[in-house]
């Protein structure tokens, strides 16, 4: 039980331009396959990338497994010219040369999504911890979803869209709710409820089974996992294990007590939205509506009451130093945060807005694969 697996999505760019190339090279993609096996899969844009660890017993090894998956997609992207880097959004790609992947299944997505396939130019954090029983499940996929909004607020790494700062800390799930079936889940307490919807949906030739259901929180269909998809690509690979280690120990601490969020009703998923909003728009800086007391809630409050409430679940995964690192991205800000800054900073400097976004692109590239010691555990 509760054991955990991630995906991460990467931008690839052409180094000497830095934006997002049109199609991915071959060689590349034949390289980091030679390292990296089956753990490395293209996605729907050619301009992504994604990686998978095996199944993991605790955070270290996780975090050993994107360690080493980040730094052969750096080594392999050095030797042809590119750069990879893990963004909500990337600050130089453009949808109209966007090149969609020749697979089946991306196939006929896109001839369902039209132009909002092209414009998928979105990467994200996915984290599953195993959860066995189906019903369990579906339970826990709504207890878990009041804290949808803070996991967000955390990851957000999306502030440019298209070569434009957006105003948004998080700007990925502003494009990404284009899409049919994402955003928050419906309020299922059972299996059978959520079966119903599905069977309709497959039953109406609109999806043709449950892994086209794109929300921010869902079962898995291939794996006896609940699969986080809120989380943009964390830059850093300290936030990305931080942020799993923090949905692995709601996902326990609620098992272990299935009162907690029971509650759970339309009026706390309507908050809920709201809350999502504004972590989209301020990140870690947002006021929140806190779910059950209807009460304003900071994020910093927010991580300290949800840390008292996992503390025993902190002390069976050995993850004191993870969800330590957390309050360092609640004092330091976010990636967007950073890239905000560094934008800011160079055109306040009057260098031109292309090259203030190429400032932003080294510096994620870099942080992408600065991979040393968690700095929380130093």
């Amino acid at each position: 039980m509760y054991t955990i697996g991630l995906e991460e999505e990467f931008f690839v760019f052409d180094a000497s331009t830095r934006r997002a190339v049109r199609r991915l090279d071959k060689r590349f993609l034949v390289r980091v396959r030679q390292t990296l096996g089956n753990s490395v899969a293209t996605e729907m844009l050619q301009s992504q990338i994604e990686t998978v660890t095996p199944v993991c017993e605790t955070m270290g090894e996780a975090r050993a497994h994107l360690a080493r998956m980040r730094e052969a997609l750096g080594e392999a992207a050095r030797e042809r010219g590119l750069g990879i880097a893990a963004m909500g959004t990337f600050p130089l790609a453009f949808w109209p040369e966007m090149t969609p992947t020749r697979k089946e299944r991306y196939g006929a997505i896109m001839d369902d999504l039209q132009m909002i396939g092209l414009r998928n130019m979105m990467c994200g954090l996915h984290v599953h911890v195993a959860v066995p029983d189906l019903d369990t499940r579906i339970n826990l996929m709504m207890r878990v979803t009041p804290y949808l909004p803070l996991l967000l607020a955390l990851s957000t790494s999306s502030p440019f869209w298209q070569g434009h700062l957006t105003g948004l800390t998080g700007y990925r799930l502003a494009a990404y709710d284009e899409l049919p079936r994402t955003g928050l889940p419906e309020l299922f307490r059972t299996n059978q409820d959520y079966d119903e919807y599905v069977a309709a949906l497959v039953g109406a030739g609109i999806i043709p089974d449950a892994s086209y259901i794109w929300w921010a929180i869902r079962p898995s269909v291939a794996n006896p996992t609940l699969e986080l998809r809120i989380a943009d690509s964390c830059t850093r690979l300290d936030d990305a294990i931080a942020i799993a280690a923090l949905f692995r120990c709601l996902v326990r601490a609620l098992d272990r007590d299935r009162n907690v969020n029971a509650g759970f009703d339309r009026v706390g998923r309507a908050i809920t939205a709201e809350n999502k909003w504004h972590a989209q728009r301020h990140g870690i800086a947002a006021t929140f509506v806190e779910p059950f007391s209807r009460q304003p809630i900071t994020a910093g409050q927010w991580l300290e009451q949800i840390r008292a409430f996992i503390a025993p679940d902190i002390e069976t995964f050995g993850c004191a130093a993870e969800i330590a690192h957390l309050g360092h991205i609640i004092a330091q800000g976010s990636s967007g945060d950073r890239q905000i800054a560094l934008f800011k900073a160079a055109t306040a400097a009057g260098r031109p807005r292309v090259a203030a976004l190429r400032e932003v692109v080294d510096w994620a590239a870099a942080e992408t694969l600065a991979t040393g010691q968690l700095a929380s555990a130093a």
